[in-house]
């Protein structure tokens, strides 16, 4: 484990908080995106959070989030999976860069819990990604899309722990699942 300091996860999250109010009062700061940022990222990076996203085009957790380069460190993947490739970016922004929070941050009408909801053969490689959401289709009451989406991010904070001796023994770690609302840019943290 690297000793680089970071910010608690409570202050991280309130961050989070505070810059998607800004998102969605249209209000972005801006800050931390100019050349003297750059060249300061050169150096090395202590990103205050851990965001596991979808890659929707629609969802962009920078924005989302009113941060700067190098505040984040974001992984993106259609479903906001847990697979062994997005753990292990995890437990590296854990042990090497001293993050104590993720985020795993699903959204409103999401195109790949659309499809495992629908079923079907999509082909391997997709059929792959899809089955990292049957388990959250099979344990939510309501089927609804955005429902499922809702549970996918719950069970994928879950896995993350239970797939990750490092996640799961890193000390003062928070892992919260979170909403993004496509409509206002909003983010529910659940």
């Amino acid at each position: 484990m690297s000793k680089v300091k970071n910010v608690s996860a409570q202050k991280a999250l309130d961050r989070l908080k505070a810059g998607n109010k800004n998102f969605v009062a249209n209000k972005l700061n801006g800050e931390l995106q100019d050349a003297a940022r750059k060249k300061a990222l050169t150096k090395g990076q202590n990103p205050f959070a851990i965001i596991l996203s979808c890659a929707d085009s629609r969802v962009v957790p920078e924005l989302a989030f009113d941060t700067g380069l190098g505040e984040l460190f974001v992984l993106r993947v259609a479903g906001n999976v847990a697979n062994t490739s997005t753990i292990a970016s995890i437990e590296y922004a854990v042990a090497h860069l001293g993050t104590k929070l993720i985020v795993v941050l699903g959204h409103e009408s999401c195109g790949a819990v659309t499809a495992a909801i629908a079923g079907g053969d999509n082909g391997y490689n997709l059929n792959h990604l899809l089955s990292h959401i049957t388990p959250s289709i099979a344990a939510s009451r309501n089927k609804s899309v955005n429902a499922v989406v809702k549970k996918n991010a719950k069970m994928t904070c879950d896995e993350l722990a239970a797939r990750s001796s490092i996640i799961s023994g890193a000390k003062g770690l928070k892992i919260v699942p979170a909403y993004y609302n496509l409509g206002n840019g909003k983010v529910n943290f659940l």
